[in-house]
């Protein structure tokens, strides 16, 4: 296996492990659907597990990796929102609390950055 498909193949594993984790725990993840959303928090906690598991296993087929890592990247912009909700309701809870919740915002340019090497790369091949 070469180093861009074991890159794929991680950035395939994440989404689809975050994507399955909107289903087996939702309730975390309606704490931090953002307000502004129309519907319910749990469609959107569900809709974009369903997303994130989509776009996981277009990532993981090579046919499709280059628009499924594009994908990513369209999906981790679109969870920044929550991600900042997150940081902002957080912002009275402990310390290590707090570091977790702040730490997720910049780690979304490096997500970003590591799809778009793994849609480079699948349209290389």
């Amino acid at each position: 296996m070469t180093a861009s498909q074991r890159s794929a193949t991680l950035l395939s594993g994440l989404l689809i492990g975050a994507g399955a984790a909107h289903f087996a725990a939702p309730r975390q993840f309606d704490a931090i659907v953002p307000r502004s959303l129309p519907g319910s928090r749990r469609t959107w906690t569900y809709a974009s597990g369903f997303a994130e598991l989509a776009v996981g296993a277009a990532v993981a087929v090579p046919r499709t990796r280059a628009l499924g890592a594009l994908a990513a990247v369209g999906l981790f912009t679109a969870v920044f929102p929550a991600n900042v909700k997150m940081a902002y309701d957080w912002r009275h809870r402990s310390t290590r609390l707090r570091a977790i919740a702040v730490a997720r915002l910049p780690l979304q340019a490096p997500l970003i950055l590591w799809a778009l090497k793994v849609s480079r790369d699948a349209r290389r091949r």
